[in-house]
């Protein structure tokens, strides 16, 4: 398989959110705004990066028992540069993403690409699939906060998009909003993909 290959994969044939369903905690969380949603997406993007490359680059040096808890150990370095950085230069996002930063530790997808893949693969294979995995991640949250904010708000990333005469939804600042707006985005997203399937058996 090519590094193409292992960036794209992230990027739709294996999206994170939308194929694997993985990392939905933040996914459900901190989608109240598309702000938020990119904030906590390049926060991950910058973990699993860096943590794909140090296990990439280690593997071979850690014992098959400690595997897992070796993974962590650098996974929460990571995390908790991104944690004592994003107060300093960001803070109202760092309060409004609040205790979902330290929790990127517990985020499967990056323990899961970390384990299945990055422990296992060349370093540049780790990058590319890195890279897909959480430009992927990002583009999902920015995509699920974007419509919650339009909906909710009538703004995305704070511009205001829709006239003062639409009636905003307040569910979509709200739990509930998360769901059904994920819920949408998913039967989207099959249908595409099976007519795409379809379309390749009726020309095969």
């Amino acid at each position: 398989m090519s590094l193409l290959n292992d960036f794209k994969n992230g990027l739709w044939n294996e999206h994170p959110i939308f194929r694997l369903l993985l990392g939905m905690c933040p996914l459900l969380a901190v989608t109240t705004t598309a702000e938020y949603g990119l904030a906590m997406g390049l926060a991950t993007l910058f973990v699993i990066i860096c943590a794909e490359i140090v296990i990439s680059l280690v593997r071979n040096l850690i014992p098959k028992k400690v595997r897992i808890p070796s993974f962590i150990i650098i996974i929460a370095t990571f995390v908790t540069i991104v944690d004592y950085t994003m107060p300093a230069f960001f803070p109202e996002i760092a309060d409004a993403l609040s205790i979902f930063i330290p929790l990127i530790v517990t985020n499967c997808l990056i323990l899961a690409r970390v384990e299945a893949f990055a422990s296992r693969v060349s370093l540049k294979r780790a990058i590319a699939d890195a890279l897909g995995m959480g430009i992927g991640f990002t583009w999902g949250l920015v995509l699920l906060a974007g419509v919650r904010e339009l909906l909710g708000d009538g703004s995305v990333f704070g511009v205001q998009i829709l006239g003062e005469g639409f009636p905003t939804w307040g569910i979509m600042g709200l739990p509930p909003g998360a769901y059904i707006t994920l819920g949408i985005i998913l039967a989207v997203i099959n249908q595409i993909i099976r007519m795409r399937h379809k379309k390749t058996r009726e020309v095969s």
